[in-house]
């Protein structure tokens, strides 16, 4: 809406003011392409590059340049000028002249360089200032025949209130005011919602570039950033959450007006979709009136704007140093303060040689040139002095310029790529002065060799830097797999032959038989993004090899010593009971339909069931003898032991019941494949390799491995005699000992008379302490009769029941003593 009256001709001079997302700038783009010739000031190098690129694709190369403090591009012929508003060359005549973001005319920093260009630059023919409508009364004051063209927003804008970070919808941008602050939250959203990209005003136009792609395209669902974004910068962008409120603005730290939190706020929503915006992390909720402000985009009018005499007097140092603070005279201007090149100025009087040499007008300008050099890299104010120092001094030196050998080891310094975000950001903040020197012909011998080796500089630099803030502040794993897994139809799941599973392309683990391993992630967040990519890709897949393992025959499968069952090599299930001839396995892994895996679960069952009649055949023929009856009298009993121990018995143990068989019951021990043994009785068909490996697999629960060969160690606690016999050992003091081992010693000893001689027992692995200590522990008995009725019970020494017969044994009755006659003495 224009406030110009019906049938006035069109002003050449027009301000186009409203909030953010009303296509201010998209206007002013479109209005000078309709000229022949134009020039357009925007307040940041980023969107001055944005804005280039976007004129470079709809007139070419050739018909646009590009002018920065830092960078120039500028073909022999333009028609365009895409400009900071520092830079703009006002000398050039053109049909049509722009600044965006008029109201920065109020910033104390900056503000004299917008309002002289609001005072002073104008096209041919049209003449446009875009910006709030906080400066539109102060405008018609200034320029009285300007036109005020206002525009609402295309979309709605509206307060979500605070939220936690981990909370915030997707498409946010977090809005923080220090490099510390943005570091800290990106990575906190790396670690919980999969990255996040970053945004901020000094970085490289070629680095923010390539971190706004990251959420452009979905790569990243969140933006961090400082208040950069509220210059124009354009995003999808639905939420924007302040993490602070709270600003440094380069004097003081201070609270963010209403209208500096609409212009940041104003990014939420882009075109016609409404956006939202709230506060985060520490900030404190907002006062009800500052939302109806923004929300309503109601802010009082600015009253003044920040002005500096463009007029400068270079007769002599006092005289430019009078005309810079100048007071203005008109009304709604107020002087600015003291920036950074009138201190730099100040300082340099305060030096005899520089007021020496600054007593004509050409040395002036030339100090004031140097004075005005910016400070990219934020260093102390001594270490700029310096720089601008020499700056001037080579300016007004025999050659006029800085050669080659003073700029060849500052670009050295900086020449380098290595290091982390903060190095790489601070030699870029160097390249920048550099790339400002560089771009100065008059400045500079070689200017223009040196400009496209810092550009080129800056572009590798910038390069880095993207690669080190995406490692850094994006898991691209995770954001990859959480977007597929948000579109089921584009996701991609695949098992390679290798049994590695890719979603996308990404991989999330590894398949063997039906036991999957997922890919451990870098945090939480990665962990359940991992999983859940995994059920998808793998659950199918899973089930089919299930099928097929339910159907495979026993050649398929195998066991090992461990208790693992595989299937074509690969583990698919664990035992979990004891008793090899009623096998109960654990499956593999969750994943699968419950029936698809419980006929998986039975089919190894039952391969375990039939393996175990194959591999301890004789004492599954003993259990059965001793299930079904068939076993009676002292053999069963014997047989009974044999089955508890699992095929290993100590010869003692059934001493009196071996003494007491029959010729019979001996035949039936020996039908039975029962050996006896000098201090074992054993079941020699259970101890081969494939009986020990079946044995060994349902003793797995314990602890105790037996060494392949020769004595082993007893574990305290001792282990059972089942986990022994799975080795075919038995205990004897401290040693398990295997049982053929002891047999063989004692068929050595008996030989020998009682001894094991140094062959012997090398032959066995032992020692002369190991047998003495051995044959200690077994102490050998003689074999005993059963009891015979009327007989008292022979009970050995070292029994407990020794004791016990000490302690209820009946006294002996006393002898009665006959009395002794006396010897008579014959005489």
């Amino acid at each position: 809406m224009s406030d110009r009256a019906t049938g006035l001709p069109p002003s050449r001079v027009t301000a186009v003011l409203g909030p953010t997302n009303t296509g201010k700038t998209h206007l002013a783009v479109e209005r000078m392409l309709g000229h022949a010739s134009g020039m357009i000031g925007l307040p940041l190098r980023l969107l001055a590059r944005e804005i280039y690129e976007r004129i470079v694709k709809q007139r070419g190369a050739a018909a646009v340049a590009l002018v920065t403090g830092e960078e120039k591009i500028i073909p022999p012929r333009p028609h365009y000028w895409v400009c900071t508003v520092e830079a703009m060359p006002l000398e050039r005549e053109v049909e049509f002249l722009a600044i965006d973001e008029i109201q920065l005319a109020a910033d104390p920093e900056r503000g004299h360089v917008f309002t002289s260009r609001l005072l002073h630059a104008r096209g041919r023919f049209e003449t446009m200032f875009l910006g709030a409508a906080t400066l539109a009364p102060l405008i018609r004051r200034l320029i009285p025949d300007v036109e005020i063209v206002t525009r609402d927003r295309l979309s709605t804008l509206s307060y979500a209130g605070s939220k936690k970070l981990t909370r915030l919808p997707r498409r946010s941008a977090i809005v923080a005011f220090s490099t510390d602050q943005v570091y800290a939250i990106a990575e906190l959203i790396r670690r919980q919602r999969g990255g996040a990209a970053v945004v901020m005003g000094s970085l490289s136009p070629r680095t923010r570039n390539a971190q706004v792609a990251l959420f452009q395209s979905g790569e990243v669902d969140f933006l961090v950033a400082t208040d950069a974004i509220g210059m124009g910068l354009n995003m999808d962008v639905d939420h924007v959450a302040f993490a602070g409120m709270r600003k440094f603005d380069g004097r003081r730290t201070r609270w963010l007006h209403a209208h500096e939190i609409a212009q940041i706020a104003g990014r939420a929503g882009r075109h016609v979709r409404d956006g939202t915006f709230g506060v985060t992390g520490e900030a404190e909720e907002l006062d009800e009136d500052l939302v109806q402000q923004v929300v309503e985009h109601r802010f009082d009018p600015i009253q003044a704007i920040e002005w500096r005499n463009a007029r400068l007097d270079f007769d002599t140092l006092p005289d430019l140093l009078r005309s810079l603070v100048q007071v203005p005279d008109v009304p709604g201007l107020r002087l600015t303060g003291q920036a950074l090149d009138e201190t730099l100025l100040r300082r340099a009087m305060q030096d005899d040689e520089i007021k020496r040499i600054g007593r004509s007008r050409g040395t002036i300008m030339r100090l004031w040139e140097a004075c005005q050099l910016p400070d990219f890299q934020k260093t102390t104010l001594e270490e700029h002095v310096r720089l601008s120092r020499d700056v001037f001094h080579a300016l007004t030196g025999k050659r006029g310029r800085l050669t080659e050998d003073w700029f060849a080891p500052r670009f050295a310094e900086v020449d380098r790529d290595d290091g982390q975000i903060d190095q790489l950001s601070a030699r870029l903040s160097g390249v920048r002065t550099l790339s400002y020197i560089a771009n100065r012909p008059d400045w500079l011998e070689g200017a223009k060799a040196w400009r496209e080796r810092a550009r080129a500089l800056e572009d590798r630099l910038s390069d880095v830097l993207h690669e080190r803030l995406t490692a850094r502040f994006v898991d691209r794993k995770t954001t990859a797999l959480m977007r597929s897994l948000q579109d089921r139809k584009a996701t991609m799941a695949e098992v390679a032959a290798n049994g590695v599973v890719t979603v996308d392309g990404e991989s999330v683990g590894h398949l063997a038989g039906v036991r999957f391993a997922p890919d451990v992630g870098g945090s939480a967040l990665a962990d359940r993004t991992l999983k859940a990519a995994a059920l998808r890709a793998v659950t199918p897949e899973i089930a089919r090899r299930l099928g097929r393992l339910a159907g495979d025959g026993d050649e398929a499968f195998s066991l090992t010593p461990e208790g693992d069952v595989l299937w074509s090599g690969a583990l698919a299930a664990k035992v979990v009971n004891t008793d090899p001839f009623s096998p109960r396995v654990r499956l593999i892994g969750d994943l699968g339909p419950p029936p698809a895996r419980d006929r998986a679960q039975r089919r190894i069952e039952a391969w375990l069931a039939s393996e175990a009649g194959r591999a301890l055949r004789d004492l599954r023929r003993l259990k059965s003898a001793v299930e079904s009856g068939a076993l009676k009298g002292l053999p069963r009993g014997i047989a009974f032991r044999l089955l508890e121990a699992g095929g290993v018995i100590d010869r003692r143990d059934v001493e009196r019941d071996l003494a007491a068989l029959s010729q019979v019951e001996r035949r039936t021990i020996k039908a039975f494949a029962i050996r006896v043994g000098a201090h074992s009785v054993w079941l020699p068909g259970a101890l081969k390799p494939r009986g020990r490996v079946l044995s060994q697999a349902f003793t797995a629960a314990e602890p105790f491995r037996a060494k392949p060969q020769g004595l082993s160690l007893l574990p305290i606690p001792a282990p059972s005699p089942r986990a022994l016999s799975a080795f075919g050992a038995r205990a004897a003091g401290r040693w398990a000992v295997p049982v053929e081992d002891l047999e063989r010693a004692a068929d050595l000893r008996r030989e020998n008379n009682g001894n094991l001689s140094e062959e012997a027992l090398a032959s066995l692995g032992w020692t002369a302490g190991d047998a003495r200590a051995i044959w200690a522990a077994l102490k050998t008995v003689r074999a005993q009769m059963p009891d015979r009725e009327g007989r008292p019970v022979a009970i050995r020494p070292d029994s407990p029941f020794a004791k016990l017969a000490e302690l209820t044994a009946r006294p002996e009755p006393a002898r009665r003593r006959r009395p002794r006659r006396a010897k008579v003495k014959v005489t």
